[in-house]
């Protein structure tokens, strides 16, 4: 349907002028006048466009005069009744004024009408309605209510495709400049408040954005080139920040919410504390600047100032309403952009919280990990890895997925991993591990499910323990680039209950790495989870060609080459990625031995000590070592009723490792002068360049290491 032929009816906001029928097609921008039936009126036969079209005569008015813009050249059929009037352009533009014959509404082949018709029609660059010269390629002004409804339904289209706070902002801009206005300001509260956050201190304007009449336009757009236009003193408008003092004619303007025209005296005293002196006065005067607060749900947010040049016509009354509609969807835009700003950060921040900062590093094995959200929009989920030290300088290597990738998924992770964490602590058998958070799910919620896979790596022994708990099985990358999915019992999912986990013990050689992932790498709409799992190992043996046979590839590099082989369809869940490279302890750098616990034991340690530093080369840590390694034992066999084991790591550093029966971990505190104990483990402490205590399943172990320089 042509646009232009729709009967526009006045709406609650925009009163008809008197004399103008409603049901006029131009509604209140026609002259208060009286239509005469001219010589080439129409009969009462007509269609109702025709004769709306044809109510105004060349002698309706005087030549030259307002009527003049909707008169028509030719009363006969041959006239072009639309030929004047203006076209609505796309996405609310207004069309450029029309200038040299052979323009839209200027065709040379029309036949002229009266003479009178031809003196009345204004020169060319003469805007009708105003009277004003418009230069070549500068916006028109909107001369019907349909083009401001137009404009207002383009504008808040683009301000709500906005999601983030500089989307919207950006969309308020590009949607005003040039259309509307030469330049605008937009300043925002800082900082924004959310929600029901009441705001703190003094009321503090900060310019967000500033955007003027670009020097060429775009043509596909519907605008010309032109060219770069003069310097401006709209150019110079606009301060960084401003302070609103309470009381002052800018908390006043800000307080009355509707927009208002910059002439108004209350509005001219707020410019300069808005702008500042320069700014201020840098505004164009009449009715070229409007003042128009943004106000959220609760609270005024900030200010959007609209500025017209010179050689433009003057705002109108009727563009109060636009700028307020403008200001209106803008605010609410930005308020909803805060609130949702600040759910992601929360979310954000949780999911991070919940994954560990920073890998341990640990005796024998390098760790690299990464983890991708399902989306943008949804940041958290279920996904956790998980890499915690255990006794005997072995280490608990931990994946696991919660079903969902939401806030509730998130929470759920965080109480499992936590439980594996303490679990872990104590020592257990991977599959009693998955056993009491099976149990601890099923606390949770019927229908809190989750899959696990817990693995125990012990360096000395170059063995692994592994069980399931229905999750995709690890693949081992042993040196040779001879990837293989291990065989491992999959078991049920966490929370299903009454169920078995299975452990399987397989050999970890030095330079293999192993990879722990969630399903979220595997599997996607667009193929199967064994068929996932199938292209990683793939693409996992063909990194490790890329190094030869005889070097592992870096594992922050393989990690990101098996994050490449996701396709733009492939990322329907979170992912979680754990990366184990297996260096092992040979057996030379490891000493082991059990004690009697007797009187003698604490001698005989000491003894046994000497001679492994001096079989490694290190007799210069042999008097810390004896000493640490003494006090150690003493408080060992003071209280053990079984044979306590010393062991003797050397590696980057050298740890020492006591164990024995007896559940109590011991406790660092300040003895008294008069006391004749109790100062064994502060000489660790002070001596140690990290010391500590973990109990196991059949007693605890006390463990320091010293460095090599001594």
């Amino acid at each position: 349907m042509d646009s232009t032929r729709v009967t526009e009816q006045p709406t609650s906001y925009e009163r008809p002028e008197p004399g103008v029928t409603p049901a006029d097609a131009r509604g209140a921008l026609l002259p208060a006048s009286t239509p005469a039936r001219g010589p080439g009126a129409t009969s009462p036969s007509a269609p109702p466009a025709a004769s709306s079209a044809s109510a105004a005569s060349p002698t309706a008015g005087p030549a030259g005069g307002p009527g003049a813009e909707h008169s028509q050249p030719g009363a006969g059929q041959d006239a072009e009744p639309d030929a004047h009037r203006p076209r609505p352009a796309s996405e609310g533009i207004p069309l450029q004024p029309a200038g040299e014959p052979g323009e839209q509404g200027h065709k040379p082949d029309a036949p002229d009408g009266p003479a009178q018709d031809r003196s009345a029609r204004p020169p060319d660059g003469l805007e009708r309605r105003t009277g004003q010269v418009t230069m070549p390629g500068r916006p028109t002004p909107m001369r019907r209510d349909g083009d401001r409804l137009r404009f207002v339904g383009a504008a808040t289209r683009r301000i709500a495709r906005g999601i983030d706070l500089e989307e919207i902002v950006m969309g308020l801009c590009r949607a005003t400049v040039p259309t509307f206005a030469d330049t605008i300001l937009v300043y925002l509260r800082d900082p924004l408040p959310v929600g029901d956050e009441r705001p703190t201190g003094p009321l503090v304007l900060r310019l967000r954005r500033s955007d003027r009449i670009p020097a060429a336009r775009d043509t596909e757009n519907g605008f010309v080139p032109a060219a770069p236009p003069e310097p401006s003193p709209l150019d110079s408008v606009g301060a960084e920040r401003c302070t609103v003092r309470p009381g002052s004619a800018l908390a006043e303007v800000l307080r009355g919410v509707r927009p208002v025209f910059t002439d108004a005296p209350a509005a001219r005293a707020a410019l300069p504390e808005l702008l500042g002196e320069e700014g201020g006065s840098a505004v164009p005067d009449g009715q070229r600047a409007i003042l128009a607060p943004l106000r959220g749900r609760r609270r005024v947010i900030g200010a959007a100032l609209f500025l017209r040049g010179p050689e433009r016509i003057a705002f109108e009354a009727d563009d109060l309403l636009v700028a307020a509609q403008l200001a209106t969807h803008s605010a609410l835009g930005i308020d909803k952009a805060v609130l949702y700003g600040r759910e992601a950060y929360i979310a954000d921040e949780l999911q991070r919280t919940m994954l560990p900062e920073n890998l341990p590093r640990c005796t024998g094995v390098r760790l690299a990990s990464r983890y991708l959200p399902a989306a943008e929009t949804a940041r958290v989920g279920g996904d956790w890895y998980d890499a915690i030290p255990l006794p005997g300088s072995r280490v608990a290597l931990v994946v696991g997925d919660v079903m969902g990738h939401s806030m509730t998924s998130a929470a759920i992770m965080g109480q499992l991993r936590t439980t594996a964490q303490t679990l872990a602590g104590l020592d257990l058998p991977p599959q009693e591990v998955l056993h009491h958070l099976d149990e601890q799910a099923q606390r949770l919620g019927a229908d809190r499910m989750a899959t696990c896979l817990y693995a125990v790596y012990d360096p000395v022994a170059h063995r692994i323990t592994i069980a399931n708990a229905g999750h995709p099985p690890p693949i081992l990358l042993p040196l040779g680039g001879r990837a293989e999915v291990l065989r491992v019992p999959s078991g049920a999912p966490i929370g299903v209950g009454g169920v078995d986990f299975e452990a399987v013990e397989l050999e970890a050689p030095a330079g293999a790495t192993l990879l722990l992932y969630t399903d979220g790498l595997v599997e996607s709409r667009l193929r199967d989870v064994w068929t996932g799992i199938e292209q990683l190992r793939e693409k996992l043996a063909a990194t490790a060609q890329l190094t030869g046979p005889d070097h592992p590839p870096p594992l922050e590099a393989l990690c990101d080459e098996v994050l490449d082989m996701l396709g733009p369809g492939d990322r329907d869940d979170d992912i979680a990625l754990l990366a184990a490279r297996f260096d092992g302890i040979a057996p030379s750098d490891v000493a082991y031995w059990f004690l009697e616990p007797e009187d003698a034991a604490p001698g005989r340690a000491r003894r046994l000590a000497r001679r492994a530093l001096s079989r490694w080369g290190m007799e210069e840590l042999t008097d810390s070592v004896e000493l640490l390694v003494s006090e150690v034992v003493t408080n060992a066999v003071r209280y053990a009723s079984r044979p306590v084991t010393l062991r003797l790591l050397r590696t980057d550093v050298l740890r020492c490792e006591v164990g024995d029966d007896v559940p109590q971990l011991p406790r660092l505190r300040q003895a008294r002068a008069t006391d004749e104990g109790g100062r064994g483990l502060y000489l660790v402490n002070r001596l140690a360049r990290r010391w500590g205590a973990t109990r196991l399943s059949t007693g605890k172990v006390v463990w320091f290491e010293l460095n090599h320089g001594g």
